[in-house]
C-alpha cells in the first residue's frame, strides 16, 4: 500500500489548518502561531512560508504529515 502525503509543498497555509485540526499546533512550533489570522494564508504555500521564515521545508512537511499518522 502506497502512502500518499496529506501536505506537499504546494499546498495552500489555508487548506492545510482546514484539513486536520492540529496544524495550528505544528505551525506554533515552528513560531508560525500566526498563520491562522494572516490574510495572506489564502494564498500562500507551505514552501513560501518555508524559505519566508528560513525554517526546513522537509521537517515541516514531515511534521505535518506526522499528523496522518498519529490520528
Amino acid at each position: 500500500m502506497m502512502c500518499v502525503s496529506m501536505f506537499t509543498a504546494e499546498t495552500i497555509v489555508a487548506e492545510a489548518l482546514a484539513r486536520h485540526p492540529k496544524v495550528r499546533w505544528v505551525l506554533a512550533a515552528y513560531h508560525l502561531g500566526h498563520c491562522a489570522g494572516c490574510g495572506r494564508a489564502g494564498d500562500e504555500t507551505l514552501s513560501e512560508v518555508a524559505e519566508g521564515y528560513r525554517i526546513s521545508l522537509d521537517d515541516l512537511l514531515r511534521d505535518l504529515n506526522g499528523l496522518a499518522v498519529s490520528s
